[in-house]
């Protein structure tokens, strides 16, 4: 059996204390979610409506779906009576989806039971601690998404064919 190191890196300590806050905040995401009786998907696709504005396929791009998947979302969400959809004023090619009565109540059960865990687990810190994990988490965030644009331009480029010199034709790497 492997022992664990006394003394942890802090490298390692971070990424493990990480993974935990982003284990705990996706099953508390499922746990909110199943209280209001939605699933985690047809959570957002509700957040999403209850913005305004809110166009399916601009939702697939943003979510990485199929247009489908989020159309099989919304007929879910219409056959439970939790949305209801209209022809816009302005445009006959499109809809207007909104949330219904019982939408905007599954929606409130949700930012209620929101807030009670926020007053619980986040009321009781500090306001310095608070900041300082704002900034480091925003620090964070954008070094993590820097990364991903540059690993996704580094593949996308490596991908591309070569021209020769000679003839001008795309060779593969």
């Amino acid at each position: 059996m492997a022992r664990k190191h006394k003394q942890e890196d802090p490298l390692h300590a971070a990424l493990e204390a990480l993974k935990r806050v982003s284990e705990a905040f996706a099953r508390r995401r499922a746990q909110l979610a199943r209280g209001a009786g939605l699933t985690e998907a047809q959570w957002r696709v509700l957040e999403q409506i209850a913005a305004e504005d809110f166009m399916p396929s601009l939702f697939a791009r943003r979510q990485e779906q199929t247009p489908a998947a989020v159309s099989k979302l919304i007929r879910q969400l219409l056959d439970r009576g939790l949305v209801e959809v209209s022809i816009s004023t302005g445009d006959a090619r499109k809809r207007r989806y909104a949330l219904s009565a019982a939408g905007r109540q599954a929606m409130e059960t949700v930012r209620k039971d929101r807030q009670r865990a926020v007053d619980r687990i986040w009321s009781e810190l500090d306001a310095r601690d608070l900041a300082n994990f704002a900034a480091f988490a925003a620090d964070l965030a954008e070094r993590m998404e820097r990364y991903e644009k540059s690993e996704t331009r580094r593949k996308s480029e490596s991908q591309r064919p070569e021209k020769t010199r000679r003839s001008g034709a795309g060779v593969r790497k």
